[in-house]
């Protein structure tokens, strides 16, 4: 058993990857690639998975993919990047785009009732609340007050759309009220993939297929296991008495897939996270879709709270607190840093999985295993956090607008004096909040600590309308922080002055 774990343990080659950009940050994260190597096969010595696939998706690439151990323990067939692993509930998200798509086309509204599409939830309303029917929106979110259920909902793959119908019709018994807190459901997801299906007269998986997975390239990500070439098949295992026990793949169904049934590759599923990160930011231009960057970054947003972890630390150690919600398929998460985490996790029987977005940094990282319920998201939690740290890496910079920046040059040549004020510079407000006496008397007193002015420091955007600068003196420097009031053209209605030494 030692040597088996052993030989599992070792790195394959890479496979054949686009050279890096030729770029300081391409380098820094380049050599990070060992210590991301050594976080992943500890954590497959820890979990004793019997194969485990990565990769790392740095500015719409694919960067790096590594595998250690088996996709096959019958066969000895080693895991590649390439090697189609089953994802579980990482394959909501997609259920959700789809959902946004039609949208976006005006076939549907995500307030309006699910029973729209659901007549069987006409027969037998949810009841024992006095709330309005559950809509689609709180479907995508898992905010409909259906209860939790993960350990009945793994086991409802393979299931016939009439069996649905009928649980359906029968009554759903809710945990909450609809719109009033998270849990999730993957009956949820069952139910929208059902309302796809109905929208577009055609099973779900094959509106996705045509409208996300072969737009996106992904030629390689399958509903059916059978479709999938047997010597690129993952093999799902269980660990039982310090040792695996295969697990039978479970069949593809129609709409209860919704809940899970996606199977691909680390290679393929890099494509995947290319297109939700190139949704941001926000700007104009062409929108390649399959679905509109508005609507990607719209699933992205916290709809529903699920959690704060107010001990929360990461792998390393480090105290950070963080708090979690769900989009639209999607978990967000942000620390107390200010980091913004967009991702999901996957399980179901034989195999575990797990990926996250740094929307702000331009960098994911995704992991697959074929182990029950082995979800990878420690692991990736500290692959992101130890690349941020070693390879120095910084969020995506915030374009100022250009009243902002016309605003910037406007304060910084009125300080530190404020000589010859142009009131028209400022809001309504802004003096009326506190006199021009009293300001030039705070400026003074400050720059008379740091000394002549000797230059201007660059803006450092917050947003378009937010945004701060440093006035650099002799002995420190003077920190101006500024917002701009929601009119045109919009002026100054806040100014504030700190020291930094």
């Amino acid at each position: 058993m030692l040597k088996l774990l052993l030989t599992l343990l070792l790195p394959l080659p890479l496979l054949a990857q686009p050279a890096p950009a030729d770029s300081a940050r391409a380098r820094r994260i380049a050599a990070v690639r060992p210590v991301l190597d050594k976080i992943y096969a500890d954590f497959a010595a820890s979990k004793h998975v019997p194969g485990l696939a990565y990769g790392l998706v740095v500015d719409g690439r694919l960067a790096y993919s590594n595998a250690l151990g088996y996709g096959n323990l019958t066969t000895k067939t080693l895991a590649t990047p390439r090697t189609v692993f089953r994802i579980a509930s990482m394959s909501k998200s997609f259920v959700a785009l789809a959902v946004l798509r039609l949208r976006d086309e005006g076939r549907l509204r995500l307030d309006e009732p699910a029973a729209k599409y659901l007549p069987e939830l006409q027969r037998h309303p949810p009841a024992g609340f006095d709330t309005p029917p559950i809509t689609i929106r709180q479907l995508l979110s898992h905010a409909a007050g259906l209860p939790e259920d993960n350990p009945w909902g793994d086991r409802q793959m393979g299931r016939a759309d009439a069996d649905l119908d009928a649980l359906v019709g029968r009554g759903l018994p809710l945990a909450t009220a609809p719109g009033e807190a998270y849990q999730y459901s993957n009956l949820g997801y069952a139910l929208l993939g059902r309302i796809i299906g109905r929208i577009t007269g055609q099973p779900f998986q094959a509106y996705v297929s045509a409208h996300l997975l072969r737009p996106l390239g992904m030629s390689h990500t399958y509903w059916d296991y059978r479709q999938v070439p047997p010597a690129l098949l993952a093999a799902g295992y269980r660990r039982t008495a310090d040792a695996w026990q295969p697990e039978p793949l479970l069949p593809n169904g129609e709409s209860w897939a919704a809940l899970g049934g996606l199977l691909t590759t680390v290679e393929d599923f890099s494509k995947y996270l290319v297109f939700l990160a190139d949704a941001w930011p926000a700007r104009l231009g062409p929108d390649a879709g399959p679905v509109r960057r508005s609507s990607v970054r719209e699933a992205q947003q916290p709809w529903a709270f699920s959690n704060l972890n107010a001990g929360y630390r990461y792998p390393s150690g480090r105290a950070c607190a963080l708090v979690s919600s769900y989009g639209y398929g999607l978990r967000v998460s942000q620390d107390c840093a200010g980091r913004r985490y967009v991702g999901h996790g996957g399980g179901l029987p034989g195999f575990g999985s797990h990926w996250w977005l740094l929307p702000d940094y331009g960098v994911a990282v995704v992991a697959l295993t074929n182990q029950t319920y082995a979800g990878p998201t420690a692991a990736n939690f500290a692959a992101l956090d130890t690349l941020l740290a070693l390879a120095r890496l910084r969020p995506r910079p915030v374009t100022a607008s250009a009243v902002l920046r016309q605003r910037k040059e406007q304060l910084a040549k009125l300080l530190p004096g404020w000589e010859a004020v142009d009131k028209q510079l400022f809001a309504g407000n802004f003096f009326l909040d506190e006199d021009l006496a009293s300001r030039r008397q705070t400026a003074q007193t400050l720059f008379a600590q740091v000394g002549r002015v000797l230059n201007v420091g660059e803006l450092e955007p917050d947003d378009a309308l937010r945004g701060r600068f440093r006035l650099r003196g002799e002995r420190g420097s003077v920190e101006v922080f500024f917002t701009l009031s929601p009119e045109t053209p919009a002026r100054v209605q806040q100014l504030d002055l700190r020291l930094v030494r």
